[in-house]
């Protein structure tokens, strides 16, 4: 059958109805149809668009930072991209967020958080078989799971930096290292990183010592050691991470979302670039809980509860009630362990995510303001450059 026979809306609202998912149709990088029986007020994928537009391979894949995934499909001047949807739920503040980056207005945010609950979760590997199917229909080619591409935005600039700085390596199997293995030492080094929450004392690291590590031989084929040593990496940084007072489910469910994907990987330097990145990551996570060197169990149990919910107003009242504790007895101990009143804790918090929002996205001071559940645009300048010594405009033109 010739290309242009083919009903692509039909086939489009038949995937739709059977994945439970939204889908949607590009010609020529238009999108000239979207259909999902799930009624979000906005299309999640506003916040990638972009970057799923590039992906030219017949058959590709797109994972979030959240781990939301989406499938790919080219065929000619058409592009099918089905999604989100990931194998276990997204928490509140995670769909929060996704509602912010995709343009939701407000007062439409618990509508979208509600909908995207009601998409059906499976596997990445049920909706690339699912692909593999719609390319064979449009294209003809019979593909699978090890012929899909999955796109890393990340994996050009790691790439250019390993040719640069030499900051990472694949190990090389040869007879001379097949007995060589990592030493406790270097294993330690690298989870105190990730308890501690030391990112940039990690990234430093990195730059010196990559070059010689070697994980040890973990199988004979050098794709299945790489991914093998991926998944003990995981599980490490994982338990490192809940000794530094990250969430024990957050730590966990990230970490087995981190090994559902390498699982998928075929190409080595994608395998050791997300190892790179997800040690760093686990960093990040532990260093926004952990609040000076030591901090009590209170202050790791409060931050928690804040980056939580970051998207909303926070109350002493809901802290204190969530940590069963009364709200007099909160405040004071967690001064008296913190150094820093609860109310300006919480407003620093917010105001921390709110330049990693000015840095990492082109949404407005306004819209940023109301995401982090400030009454106004105007109190929200006020309080940054109370604390920062200049307007959210003016920071992310400094940053520009």
């Amino acid at each position: 059958m010739a290309m242009k026979n083919f009903d692509f809306k039909y086939i489009c609202t038949s995937i739709g109805n059977l994945a439970g998912m939204p889908i949607r149709l590009y010609r020529n990088g238009k999108q000239i149809f979207y259909y999902s029986v799930i009624k979000l007020p906005k299309d999640p994928l506003n916040a990638y668009t972009d970057d799923v537009l590039k992906i030219d391979a017949r058959v590709s894949y797109y994972v979030t930072n959240h781990f939301n995934y989406y499938g790919i499909v080219n065929a000619g001047a058409h592009k099918i991209v089905i999604g989100p949807t990931r194998q276990t739920e997204n928490s509140e503040q995670e769909l929060k967020e996704l509602a912010f980056r995709a343009g939701v207005e407000p007062n439409d945010t618990e509508m979208f958080v509600a909908a995207m609950k009601m998409i059906i979760r499976m596997p990445l590997e049920s909706i690339m078989q699912m692909m593999c199917m719609i390319n064979y229909i449009l294209n003809g080619e019979k593909t699978n799971l090890e012929d899909i591409i999955l796109y890393e935005p990340d994996d050009a600039k790691f790439k250019e930096l390993i040719a640069n700085e030499q900051s990472a390596a694949t190990p090389k199997f040869t007879e001379d290292n097949e007995n060589v293995h990592n030493t406790l030492e270097l294993e330690n080094t690298i989870m105190s990183f990730v308890s501690q929450g030391q990112t940039e004392k990690f990234k430093e690291w990195v730059k010196d010592i990559m070059p010689t590590v070697n994980g040890g031989k973990l199988a004979r084929e050098q794709l299945r050691h790489l991914k093998n040593t991926m998944i003990v990496t995981a599980t490490l940084a994982a338990r490192a991470a809940i000794r530094g007072g990250m969430d024990t489910d957050d730590a966990l469910t990230l970490s087995d979302e981190y090994i559902q994907k390498c699982e998928l990987m075929v190409d080595p330097m994608m395998i050791t670039n997300m190892q790179y990145r997800m040690i760093a990551g686990y960093c990040e996570r532990v260093e926004k809980i952990r609040q000076g060197s030591n901090p009590s169990k209170l202050v790791i149990a409060v931050t928690n509860y804040v980056q939580h919910h970051l998207s909303e107003p926070i109350t002493t009242e809901q802290i204190a009630e969530h940590l069963f504790m009364g709200r007099t007895r909160l405040s004071a101990n967690f001064k008296s362990e913190s150094g820093m009143a609860l109310s300006e804790f919480i407003q620093r918090q917010k105001l921390d995510e709110g330049k990693r929002l000015l840095r990492f996205t082109d949404k407005s001071a306004a819209a940023i303001a109301a995401y982090l559940g400030y009454s106004s645009s105007a109190h929200f300048t006020t309080v940054f450059k109370k604390y920062f010594g200049c307007t959210p405009t003016e920071y992310r033109e400094k940053l520009s």
